[in-house]
C-alpha cells in the first residue's frame, strides 16, 4: 500500500505541489476536494495577534493515518493528504491542508468534512491563541 502523505511540521508544502502529487495516486480520480484552515484575526471580541501550535507529532500522524484509512473504507475515497503546521502562525496564514481524492465529488466532500472534524477532536495538536489582551489554550483546534 502507498505511504500516506501526512505532515505535522513548521511549514506547509504548496497546495499546487500537493494537488499534483495526489493526482499521481490513481487515474480514477475525478475530484479533489480541499480544506484550507486559516488563522482568524478575531477571538470573540479580541484581536488575535498569532497562534502557537504544538503537537505530539508521531502520535498525531498515527491517529490521522487511522482516520484516513477508516474514511477510505467508509466512503471509498482514493487518497488523502493532510498537513498541519506547528510553531508560530500569524493571522491570515494557512495552518492546515486536507486534500481528498475521489472518483466523484460527493464521497470526497463527505470524507473531507469527517476528516477535518475528527482531526480537530481526536489528534494531539494544541493551539494557543495570543490576543492583544491575553493568551488562551484552545481545545479542539
Amino acid at each position: 500500500m502507498k505511504k500516506l502523505k501526512i505532515g505535522i511540521k513548521q511549514n506547509l508544502d504548496s497546495l499546487g505541489s500537493l494537488i499534483q502529487e495526489l493526482k499521481k495516486s490513481s487515474n480514477e480520480i475525478g475530484a479533489i476536494t480541499i480544506f484550507v484552515g486559516v488563522v482568524r484575526g478575531i477571538r470573540e471580541n479580541e484581536k488575535v495577534v498569532r497562534l502557537e501550535y504544538d503537537a505530539h507529532e508521531a502520535l498525531a500522524s498515527q491517529i490521522i493515518e487511522k482516520i484516513i484509512n477508516e474514511q477510505k473504507t467508509k466512503h471509498g475515497i482514493i487518497d488523502v493528504v493532510v498537513e498541519h503546521r506547528t510553531g508560530l502562525v500569524m493571522v491570515g496564514e494557512d495552518v492546515m491542508y486536507v486534500l481528498v481524492a475521489s472518483k466523484h465529488r460527493r464521497e470526497g466532500r463527505q470524507a473531507l468534512s469527517e476528516i477535518v472534524d475528527r482531526i480537530k477532536f481526536e489528534v494531539p495538536i494544541w493551539k494557543k491563541e495570543i490576543t492583544e489582551k491575553d493568551s488562551y489554550w484552545v481545545e479542539n483546534v
